[in-house]
């Protein structure tokens, strides 16, 4: 909670700068081929523990900028098996380019997530043109009014245009209203300490209809106890099970229970 004030000084003047970018013109790109990945079910179908991959140039909070041989490291993040790749687009505090993106595109067939602080539709649209297949919404910025419109009409515009959406949220409060989202499936780490607060978030996420999954050490522990607030509870490691569970999910066949997979492979894990 004391880093909420901090939190927000900073989104404040994200926000202000992306709208005067937007205002600029900078958010324009002639359409390019439709590129109909899909970065959602990249992640289902990933026969590893699926890893998304992020091209930044630099970092305000870290205080750091460097060069990046885009198309070497496109490549070694393929090679490295990816799922997906991310990509800074704002030009003044992280130094991303709408370049940057075009030319990742033209060397991969990995769905994209075009990463940016997004306060309009031609933001999305933009998006859209650069042949993205996700972006990321941040529900601060539509607290606070930064949007040209409200969260609901945002997201319905990126699917329109074949987006998937991410939705990020940074606060408990931002964490509820997340919950009145078109968010398909929960998934909820569960420690001794925390299975009491665990528990209740998981059945408010349940009475409004939505699936939720509960792993850790404390649901892997009590896992009769864990299955009474949960659909589906994973034992041990989530690496070994999360693929199974997302591809029963897409089939409307989710189990109350993943055993441990003992014949789990660690190496079978991309590398970072």
């Amino acid at each position: 909670q004391n880093r909420v004030p901090t939190l927000l000084k900073a989104v404040d003047t994200l926000a202000k700068d992306a709208k005067e970018t937007v205002e600029s013109g900078y958010y324009t790109a002639d359409p390019i081929e439709n590129h109909d990945y899909s970065l959602k079910k990249s992640i289902i179908e990933s026969k590893k523990t699926p890893i998304i991959t992020e091209i930044k140039i630099s970092s305000p909070s870290k205080n750091y900028s460097r060069k990046i041989d885009i198309p070497k490291t496109v490549k070694a993040m393929s090679r490295g098996g990816a799922v997906g790749i991310s990509i800074l687009t704002e030009p003044k505090h992280f130094k991303g380019s709408l370049n940057h993106f075009k030319l990742v595109r033209e060397k991969t067939s990995i769905p994209l997530l075009m990463k940016d602080f997004i306060v309009s539709k031609t933001q999305i649209e933009t998006a859209s043109n650069l042949g993205a297949n996700a972006i990321l919404l941040i529900q601060t910025l539509f607290d606070r009014n930064y949007c040209d419109t409200n969260r609901e009409i945002m997201i319905k515009y990126a699917h329109s245009k074949n987006l998937e959406v991410l939705l990020e949220t940074h606060t408990k409060d931002e964490f509820q209203r997340a919950l009145e989202s078109d968010a398909d499936l929960i998934g909820i780490t569960t420690y001794t300490m925390t299975a009491p607060r665990v528990y209740e978030i998981s059945d408010e996420f349940r009475s409004r209809g939505k699936k939720v999954v509960l792993g850790g050490y404390h649901a892997t522990a009590l896992p009769d106890e864990a299955k009474k607030h949960a659909d589906s509870v994973i034992l041990g490691m989530a690496e070994a099970n999360w693929p199974e569970l997302l591809k029963d999910f897409e089939n409307g066949k989710m189990k109350s229970i993943y055993p441990r997979n003992t014949n789990f492979d660690m190496d079978k894990i991309p590398p970072l």
